[in-house]
């Protein structure tokens, strides 16, 4: 038998969304790298498509296949994951990588805003980046497609384990991304993670000081162990 997804507490959620902009991806995976998890990481090539502001977000995840026949229903399960959409959660659409869609666009975006969705990660395809950027609404995907999902993709699943890259995600893991890129907190050890990635960017504050007062480089790693 699988053990249960951890579930994040409402406090933990909200330190998390207080901390976006002070815990950066490359900071979030030096703390991931000491607890023995050094493939936290998406793979390179997920870009920032609109905003470039740092996002941080709680997984709703869906799962995306690849079709060709005529399914009068492709969309029911993309609208009803987008309809059960809560503050503060991140979209994660896993497609396999797939180029064969643009699986997310401007009238999904308006649905996800309006329930307060943080943004969206996934390792497909987007379209509308014009009207998505005017929202404001953080995207982050692998490649960019005109062509609409309708008979090509759809949702099979949502609110299930999923992988990326080989990168397990699970309901409400804590997605970090900016322009370093993507990664996932697990949220068994969300808590931890951040006290301890505000705690090594504070010691990172002291020895930017520290250098820019002309302190040798070495000097300063020794003293507050940060690079």
């Amino acid at each position: 038998m699988s053990t249960p997804a951890a579930k994040l507490t409402q406090s933990s959620a909200e330190a998390w969304l207080e901390a976006s902009g002070r815990v950066s991806v490359a900071l979030a995976l030096d703390i991931l790298d000491t607890k023995g998890l050094r493939r936290q990481a998406l793979r390179p090539g997920i870009q920032a498509r609109t905003t470039h502001k740092p996002l941080v977000g709680f997984a709703k995840t869906m799962l995306w296949v690849e079709f060709a026949h005529d399914d009068p229903a492709t969309y029911d399960l993309e609208l009803k994951a987008v309809d059960s959409l809560r503050p503060g959660e991140c979209v994660v659409c896993a497609t396999g990588n797939s180029s064969r869609a643009g699986i997310w666009g401007e009238l999904l975006t308006t649905a996800a805003m309006r329930r307060g969705a943080a943004g969206i990660v996934t390792d497909g395809a987007v379209r509308d980046i014009a009207q998505m950027e005017a929202m404001g609404f953080s995207v982050f995907s692998r490649s960019v497609s005109p062509y609409d999902s309708f008979n090509r993709q759809k949702v099979v699943a949502f609110d299930v384990r999923v992988e990326i890259d080989d990168v397990t995600i699970e309901p409400g893991d804590v997605i970090v991304a900016d322009k370093d890129g993507v990664a996932v907190v697990p949220a068994r050890l969300a808590d931890e993670v951040l006290a301890e990635a505000l705690d090594k960017a504070g010691k990172e504050d002291q020895f930017r000081d520290a250098v820019r007062g002309g302190m040798p480089l070495l000097e300063a790693y020794e003293r507050f162990n940060v690079l």
